[in-house]
């Protein structure tokens, strides 16, 4: 145990951002370089090291929290990654990412704030970074298999780097022009800078892994022929398809995805433009949906220098506190959340929903129409008399998505099967119906966490290793059945 006393000696702190006018001028991270590693000891501290640790419970990759924390309390670097890198591939983008279920879990978290493992977790990561702990682990012999992944977000990534250490011969094959996947064109540079991707990319290199960007499996390369070229392929294509807003006026100029929206920022931190061809400079921006994504559109808003930036969410404001009740720890619970992107301004609306869109004479929209709703009968009802227009000059459906590409032939071109959802079904070992294909991530599981996706990218490479060779010790943290700590 860290320290007996560490939690009734000290309280939660957290990393300091910096200043909201000094942030919103560029893109690094919101956080102050350097900041957490003064404070970090001693919040380490605070974990009780519970005999029942039910931080394991609320994260799914079962990161050994309790004895990263004891490490980093002892400042013991080394150990501290190695026990972190055991369970997690690339604890650098959880830390920064994940909106930490096993915070929500912590045992500390029944009457007091709960210790802040994301913040340690990313402290240590960091600091091996620094140090040089964190090296390629090359496999000792090959084994002469080959396989190819689809998709090189956190799950397809993961399966890639546990399966090249096994000693199989492993392409990564991405659509877009970079390796990264939403982490690279989904995620801002204020949330995470692209240089920690890059790093990774860099040593799973030097592992063997092998990466072929700008190829659109069921496009640019039939399925049917990468499964002749490749003794098993791992299906790590993400849930791309955006749920989209049916209502009179969304052919109107300016109502965009999101996932067409951010990337294009993302592109000019890249170097592949000067300016974003989808700008928010000097427009009312609305953004639709409250989620993580929706925060992401109004952070990137205030960069480009909106003139006003307004987020709508269908449902209810959250409560500020857990409803002991309703949410009962150790679930995840539904709270109110401030990202550093609201601290930024804006205005957030609550229960409400969007009728149509109006627009001028030239089909640019120019104004938004919504109502406010409530649950009568447990479905949502519009009130009436509540109607009104907000001005709208570029807006951003972030509502979520729906399932894995079918437009691009990948899940007809393999005679894939779908299970009721829409996602692509999958059996015990993360195995489809077609025999050596495997799916991992939100091509399978539907819309999630980072976490859930490097935990279903480790499970699936299990599966596949048995696939190729009869027996496997490579981990599996989940069953395609597993469904995150909630009610």
């Amino acid at each position: 145990m860290a320290d007996p006393k560490g939690f009734l000696n000290h309280g939660r702190e957290v990393a300091r951002s910096r200043p909201v006018e000094e942030r919103k001028k560029d893109w690094n991270e919101v956080y102050v370089p350097g900041s957490l590693l003064p404070i970090i000891s001693k919040q380490a501290s605070r974990c009780m090291d519970c005999g029942i640790p039910f931080c394991h419970n609320g994260c799914p990759l079962g990161n050994l929290i309790p004895e990263w924390n004891d490490y980093a309390y002892r400042e013991d670097w080394g150990a501290a990654s190695e026990r972190l890198h055991a369970t997690n591939n690339f604890p650098e983008f959880t830390g920064r990412l994940c909106p930490a279920p096993c915070e929500s879990a912590c045992v500390l978290g029944i009457n007091q704030q709960p210790v802040t493992i994301k913040n340690v977790e990313v402290s240590i990561i960091d600091k091996a970074w620094e140090t040089g702990e964190v090296a390629p682990q090359i496999p000792e012999r090959l084994s002469g298999k080959t396989v190819a992944v689809i998709g090189s977000g956190p799950a397809g990534l993961a399966a890639a780097q546990q399966l090249t250490r096994a000693g199989h011969t492993v392409a990564v094959y991405e659509r877009a022009d970079r390796v990264g996947g939403l982490l690279r064109y989904g995620i801002p540079e204020f949330k995470m800078e692209k240089r920690h991707i890059n790093r990774r990319i860099e040593q799973m290199r030097a592992e063997g892994t092998r990466f072929r960007t700008g190829v659109e499996i069921g496009r640019d390369l039939k399925a049917t022929d990468l499964r002749k070229r490749y003794d098993a392929v791992v299906i790590a294509a993400g849930a791309t398809t955006a749920r989209d807003l049916p209502v009179p006026g969304r052919e109107l100029n300016g109502i965009h995805q999101a996932m067409d929206y951010l990337p294009l920022a993302n592109k000019v931190q890249e170097g592949d433009y000067v300016t974003t061809p989808l700008s928010a400079e000097g427009k009312h921006v609305v953004v639709i949906g409250g989620g993580d994504t929706g925060a992401d559109c109004v952070g990137t808003a205030h960069r480009q220098g909106a003139a006003s930036v307004t987020q709508l969410e269908i449902m209810p404001r959250p409560g500020e506190e857990r409803d002991a009740a309703r949410q009962p720890w150790p679930t995840f619970p539904m709270l109110y959340k401030v990202t550093s992107a609201h601290e930024e301004g804006g205005e957030r609306v609550y229960a409400v929903s969007t009728t149509h869109f109006e627009g001028d004479e030239d089909g640019n929209v120019q104004w938004l129409h919504l109502v406010e709703v409530e649950f009568v009968d447990g479905k949502l009802t519009p009130q009436p008399g509540t109607e009104r227009r907000i001005p709208a000059q570029l807006v951003t459906l972030a509502m979520g998505f729906t399932g894995t590409d079918r437009e691009n032939g990948l899940v007809d071109q393999f005679g894939l099967e779908l299970d009721e959802r829409g996602n692509i079904a999958r059996d015990a070992d993360f195995q489809t119906n077609v025999p050596g294909v495997y799916v991992a991530g939100d091509a399978g599981r539907g819309q999630s966490l980072i976490v859930w996706a490097i935990a279903e990218g480790r499970s699936a490479a299990r599966g596949v290793d048995r696939f190729l060779t009869g027996a496997s010790d490579l981990p599996a943290p989940i069953r395609p059945t597993d469904r995150a700590l909630m009610v």
